[in-house]
């Protein structure tokens, strides 16, 4: 199994990482939080704002890498604040359907950039013809 970096036009970290590395039928995303993609911008915002913008750029990296939402497989979701875990959660269930969701992990984590309240993890399986 080869790893596979996921260039999408316009999008470019602006620390050393990757947001999209493919390896196998997989794909990796970096944690995705409430920011602009294309200039690294942080947006602020209430746990529901930053839940929303980050859930927005994991279906755009998905979709920009012929993918969905309908596949990820696995979330991790590292919050500042796990008193608002629930008004999280009513964001999360509005971007999966139900009875189809991924497994999940949240933990209670500081974030390292100013003003994040959460960051959001992913990994999704390729769908079996864009591996043909």
């Amino acid at each position: 199994m080869q790893k596979e970096i996921i260039i999408i036009n316009g999008i470019k970290p602006t620390s050393p990482f990757n947001h999209v590395v493919k390896a196998g039928d997989l794909l990796f995303l970096s944690s995705q939080l409430s920011c602009n993609l294309k200039t690294g911008d942080i947006i602020p915002g209430t746990i529901e704002q930053q839940t929303r913008k980050a859930l927005q750029n994991v279906q755009f990296l998905l979709e920009s890498s012929g993918t969905s939402m309908d596949n990820i497989v696995k979330v991790t979701i590292f919050m500042k604040d796990g008193n608002e875990f629930n008004k999280m959660d009513q964001v999360y269930r509005d971007f999966f359907k139900v009875g189809y969701e991924p497994v999940r992990v949240t933990i209670q984590a500081q974030s390292p950039i100013e003003g994040i309240k959460i960051e959001i993890e992913v990994i999704a399986v390729i769908p079996a013809k864009l591996n043909d």
